[in-house]
């Protein structure tokens, strides 16, 4: 018997309709080849932990710590050789130890001996390809960077103020340094460059944020403000008028790391505190040519 073809078509599809909702069952459930290679990046974003900030632990700060330790004799040996050769061939290593320009230049060498195993600790054993960032450098807008500066100045000028009030030794280790007119300069430029830099990067890139994460930020704050009094101890006979102005100094750095995230805020903030000190004693003793005035 012959149908209609509407009714031929009606009874032609179940089977057509049974497979065609399988079919899209069957779509539903496959994944899209566009994605399918990213499915392990997508689900790894999902479920993976952020990276650990810092990057570094204690215990890499202790060995840098052990490390700047030894490349400081490193670097001032090797000036002692370097001089001992080429400059005062007559002269002990002990004497040669004595003369500042000397010092300067070997603190300069294990400055950057320093920097290249932090760089070293970041971008390879902690596989961080972006020092800066790794480091919270941060660098400051214009108009940051001109109230860095001003910080800096007005925070020198109310410790100096403060330091008249405490006792201070007449004569401190340091100022073996301001011998002549060339020591004079060495130091000053590396108290304004060099060391600003390098000793920020260790107490408020390296050693703070550790600190915080395991002891909390007042502990940290007051831990990494030590140390960095600790550091200026010895050229201050650890004296606890001056040491206490350092202290203060790295109380002040250490908030404003915490404050602004900003490693280079604290390096611009440590570089005026220096050069303002570095000006006055200029206009004290006639542009370095009357050294003997710093003593009065």
């Amino acid at each position: 018997m012959n149908l209609p073809p509407d009714e031929q078509s009606a009874t032609r599809s179940p089977l057509p309709l049974v497979e065609a909702a399988r079919a899209a069952e069957t779509h539903d459930d496959a994944v899209d080849p566009l994605t399918e290679g990213n499915l392990p990046a997508i689900q790894s974003v999902e479920v993976g932990r952020p990276a650990p900030d810092p990057a570094w632990n204690g215990w890499d700060v202790l060995r840098l710590t052990c490390l700047t330790l030894v490349a400081l004799f490193v670097g001032i040996f090797a000036a002692l050789l370097i001089a001992r050769v080429g400059i005062y061939p007559h002269r002990s290593l002990a004497e040669i130890a004595r003369i500042p320009l000397v010092v300067v230049a070997g603190q300069s060498l294990a400055y950057l001996l320093i920097f290249g195993y932090m760089y070293f600790l970041v971008t390879r054993e902690r596989r961080r390809p972006d020092f800066l960032v790794a480091v919270h450098w941060n660098s400051p807008p214009r108009g940051v960077i001109a109230a860095c500066l001003l910080g800096g100045v007005v925070l020198s000028v109310a410790l100096q103020i403060l330091a008249h009030f405490l006792p201070i030794p007449k004569e401190l280790p340091i100022d073996s340094f301001f011998q002549t007119p060339a020591e004079a300069w060495a130091l000053s430029i590396l108290s304004v460059t060099l060391a600003p830099l390098m000793e920020e990067l260790f107490f408020r890139g390296f050693l703070y944020p550790v600190l915080a994460r395991s002891l909390g930020l007042p502990v940290a704050v007051f831990l990494t403000a030590l140390g960095f009094a600790a550091l200026h101890g010895m050229q201050l006979m650890f004296s606890w008028g001056p040491v206490l102005v350092i202290f203060l100094v790295g109380v002040v750095l250490t908030l404003v790391r915490a404050k602004t995230n900003s490693v280079a805020s604290g390096v611009l903030i440590h570089m005026a505190y220096n050069g303002t000190i570095t000006v006055a004693m200029f206009a004290a003793t006639d542009g370095f040519r009357h050294l003997e005035k710093l003593n009065q």
